[in-house]
């Protein structure tokens, strides 16, 4: 058994804090573009930069406790399959540092906490937020993920949420205040959500055919194992093709409220992600660990996409309109140029690690 870490580590471990913070960062994307949007009158509201930061620590915080509670509920119900992978077996509960009930009432504790911290703000950004955790807990981990192939497609809807929350805690003076929890008096918030729930099952599948068998071991039937890794790139490549179509939304969408500059930026950038899709080869010699190169690095790739995407919607909007054609262009050149630089940094530590991710 190794060295048991302090309590402290051990809640951080439970929460998964690595993977939280991605999710988090789109939540915090999504206020400062609506606030970058209220004060060039795109949509209607009056945001301060006091504001903008307000709503970012309040998301920050509420989002990073509920979403690590649900993670902490997640490792207490998969106690009994994460020792048998090697991703998963160095978890707290598998090392014996925590109880599962201990575990179990730490997780139901931060997911109510971080919920309620919207509840001051608006509703529908609690609503929201609970309806990530539960529908975590109960539809994917307990429900789906030992079920089906398609568990981390439905799954993706509670991952999709934070921008929603994020959106609602910066916009909740224009929200309307009704009874329907999917009227938040614009479309962006949504096509946001779709942005991740479509970008989840291409991500988690590179994962799974690079881990391919870990996850049949265990009896969770993740799609590479079930129907087969070729199988797999189809359904990941018709993903890609609706990531293609979502970016373009401002082309066939003209009261979308988005800008067209926002069309190519995106579509350059899931082109430039796609890519590394299509060069999975299923028939590619496997590492030294027995594992497919070229779907980790697709994995990787997918979470630079991510990034780029929601930092691409908020560089758009805070361009102004005289300039944003020549602001793009730029971004289209810095992105893979800053990319090259990453990796390259990247490769030379020879100690690199998965996200700690599901």
């Amino acid at each position: 058994m190794n060295d048991r870490p302090g309590l402290f580590t051990i809640y951080l471990q439970l929460m998964k804090l690595r993977v939280v913070v991605l999710l988090q960062i789109t939540a915090i994307c999504a206020i400062v573009a609506h606030d970058l949007m209220v004060r060039s009158d795109a949509i209607s509201g009056d945001r301060t930069w006091l504001d903008t930061l307000q709503a970012c620590l309040i998301t920050l915080v509420g989002g990073t406790l509920a979403a690590g509670g649900s993670n902490a509920i997640n490792m207490v119900y998969d106690r009994d399959i994460d020792p048998g992978m090697s991703r998963t077996r160095t978890r707290p509960i598998p090392n014996g540092w925590i109880s599962p009930n201990h575990a179990l009432i730490f997780g139901i504790c931060m997911a109510i906490l971080g919920s309620a911290v919207f509840i001051p703000f608006h509703w529908k950004a609690a609503f929201w937020s609970m309806f990530s955790v539960l529908f975590y807990v109960f539809v994917y981990t307990i429900w789906l993920k030992r079920r089906t192939p398609q568990n981390i497609v439905i799954g993706g809807i509670a991952g999709s949420t934070p921008p929603v929350i994020g959106w609602i805690v910066a916009a909740r003076e224009t929200i309307p205040d009704n009874i329907n929890p999917f009227d938040l008096a614009s479309p962006i918030p949504w096509m946001l959500f779709m942005l991740i729930f479509l970008w989840t099952p291409p991500h988690f599948w590179a994962l799974a055919l690079y881990r391919s068998g870990e996850y049949g071991k265990v009896g969770v039937p993740m799609l590479p194992d079930v129907k087969g890794a070729e199988r797999t790139l189809l359904e990941s490549k018709i993903y890609c093709f609706l990531l293609l179509l979502l970016g373009a939304v401002p082309l066939y969408w003209t009261d979308s409220g988005l800008p067209v500059a926002w069309a190519v930026l995106a579509t350059v950038t899931t082109i430039w992600y796609s890519i590394s899709v299509w060069r999975i080869n299923p028939n590619e010699d496997l590492d030294s660990n027995e594992r497919m190169p070229l779907a980790f690095a697709s994995f990787m790739r997918s979470l630079g996409y991510l990034a780029w995407m929601f930092i691409a919607f908020v560089y758009i909007v805070a361009v102004p309109n005289d300039f944003v054609w020549h602001f793009t262009v730029a971004f289209i050149i810095a992105v893979p140029i800053i990319n090259k630089l990453a990796m390259d940094w990247k490769n030379s530590n020879k100690d690199r690690k998965v996200f700690n991710a599901e």
